[in-house]
């Protein structure tokens, strides 16, 4: 190969490099993109410590009652939008606890009752005496960070009050002994 055949092929490299490092000053002139000073999303979220009888104070419900919704309430459409739960909570009889406890028999059961499930203090200071009536199971869905201020559960709750009661719905059917509908 003599030496003109060795300029033209350095010449074709140097030249595809100078084109690319070119096209890339541009792009980095035209499409500049500032570096956020902390990586990631912030995620804004308001807690507050009311439970179900306090976020339906003087002013009425922050959220709708589930009560007359749950006799015509779809048990099938709620165990398709509690498939949303399934990553944190089990729904079997007899069935392991996740991040959760296990759901089967969550109606009518005391709080934070659950056998081998490590509960949060906000969870077990809030629900002393208390069962999970329906009423508390619509709070809790609506917005868990409302109703039980501390609580670990990260859902940010179901605003639609038809999902929330055939969700309950579902949840009721999860028993030997179903709890009774209320009569409102």
């Amino acid at each position: 190969m003599d030496s003109f055949e060795f300029n033209k092929i350095a010449m074709a490299i140097l030249g595809t490099i100078f084109v690319l490092f070119g096209i890339n000053l541009l792009t980095e002139a035209i499409f500049h993109g500032a570096t956020p000073e902390n990586p990631g999303y912030a995620i804004a979220a308001v807690e507050s410590g009311e439970s179900a009888d306090e976020a339906s104070g003087a002013s009425g419900p922050a959220f709708e009652p589930v009560a007359p919704l749950l006799a015509e309430a779809d048990p099938a459409a709620g165990e398709t939008v509690a498939k949303k739960c399934v990553s944190c909570h089990n729904f079997q009889q007899g069935g392991a606890n996740k991040v959760g406890p296990a759901l089967y028999g969550v109606v009518e059961r005391p709080f934070a009752s659950h056998d081998g499930f490590s509960y949060s203090t906000a969870l077990k200071e809030a629900g002393s005496g208390k069962t999970w009536t329906y009423d508390e199971l619509n709070c809790f869905l609506w917005n868990p960070k409302k109703c039980i201020k501390g609580t670990a559960m990260a859902f940010a709750g179901l605003k639609n009050v038809q999902d929330r009661a055939n969700v309950i719905a579902y949840l009721r059917t999860l028993s030997a002994d179903p709890a009774p509908l209320p009569t409102n």
